[in-house]
């Protein structure tokens, strides 16, 4: 019958002789490699996203912080790793729409994207622009709707992949005007761009930062943009809210997460560095060369943000009836 009470006071004893270890822990921090992992191959936003952080982070610490490109599964194999990190404040992660926004949204998988991690620090985002084959006879979103509905079998948009940011917003887009266009995925957003500009596609969704080039080489005409407000890159592209089109300010985002139960001190201190350094002139100059806005937050905020994007994406996934088979 005394059992119950005698394990209790024990415990206790053990979390008191432990919790000053913990403390000592904390204020020693870091004295040992950092370790971010950027859930994708070399190159692109999320790896510049890990670079940039581990590089300016490193110096304010005075700990070196080293990236580990860590690809496979849509960056569920890298999640799961980090979802499985001690939480110690060693092993940090690139966060980002599709592991903790749009995937979580559409498949069954192996880690909770809120329950597993602990939100940090949110980096910035960049929004996606509607771009469209120079033959296609639209300059603006009324010209091409009206297009898309007198060829409603002629009209394909391409996308970075099935699930993918680029694929959901157009049918976001559908649902909300009750256009048709087919769905042609491809294994990145290179591929999609290079058959929207040979014209075997007619329309793609991607983010800012890969259809600029094509923009300003005047070989994409940008027709409508994501986001809040325009955009300083695009002052003359308005936004699908100005044109009444609520619920378009989703923008691919890019943050800072880490395993599940991190000590509050740690992150409070990682979330103070991280909103420094994205306000800062010289990284915010980075940034914005990749069309990314920062987007400071507390880990708070950014852990409501990443629970705001998971129920909207699961909403238009059950709208659309969108199946992802893996």
């Amino acid at each position: 019958m005394q059992r119950r009470p005698i394990l209790k006071t024990i415990a206790t004893g053990i979390a008191l002789l432990c919790a000053p270890v913990l403390a000592v822990a904390e204020d020693l921090w870091p004295n040992k490699t950092i370790k971010i992992i950027a859930p994708v191959q070399p190159g692109g936003g999320v790896d510049l996203v890990a670079r940039l952080i581990a590089d300016r982070l490193g110096k304010v610490l005075g700990q070196s912080i080293i990236v580990d490109n860590i690809s496979g599964g849509g960056g569920i194999i890298a999640s799961q790793a980090t979802a499985r990190a001690a939480p110690d404040g060693y092993t940090l992660m690139v966060g980002y729409v599709g592991t903790h926004g749009t995937n979580p949204a559409l498949r069954k998988l192996p880690y909770d994207a809120i329950k597993d991690f602990t939100p940090i620090a949110m980096v910035g985002g960049t929004p996606n622009i509607m771009v469209v084959n120079p033959n296609v006879p639209a300059n603006n979103l009324k010209e091409f709707l009206a297009y898309v509905k007198a060829n409603p079998n002629n009209v394909s948009y391409g996308s970075s992949g099935q699930g993918t940011l680029t694929h959901l917003v157009m049918e976001q887009l559908k649902e909300e005007t009750g256009i048709n266009a087919a769905h042609v995925p491809y294994r990145g957003i290179g591929p999609a761009l290079t058959d929207l500009l040979g014209g075997q596609t007619q329309v793609v969704f991607p983010g800012l930062a890969a259809a600029l080039p094509h923009i300003k080489a005047g070989t994409l005409r940008p027709i409508v943009i994501t986001g809040t407000q325009r955009h300083p890159l695009m002052p003359n592209i308005p936004t699908l809210a100005e044109l009444g089109f609520k619920g378009f300010d989703g923008v691919q985002w890019y943050g800072i997460v880490g395993p599940a139960k991190m000590p509050p001190a740690l992150v409070k201190r990682l979330n103070s560095e991280i909103n420094k350094l994205i306000i800062a002139p010289e990284l915010k100059e980075k940034l914005s060369g990749e069309a990314l806005e920062p987007m400071p937050m507390s880990p708070e905020q950014f852990g409501e943000y990443m629970k705001n994007d998971i129920a909207k994406w699961e909403k238009l996934v059950k709208a659309r009836k969108i199946e992802i088979k893996d």
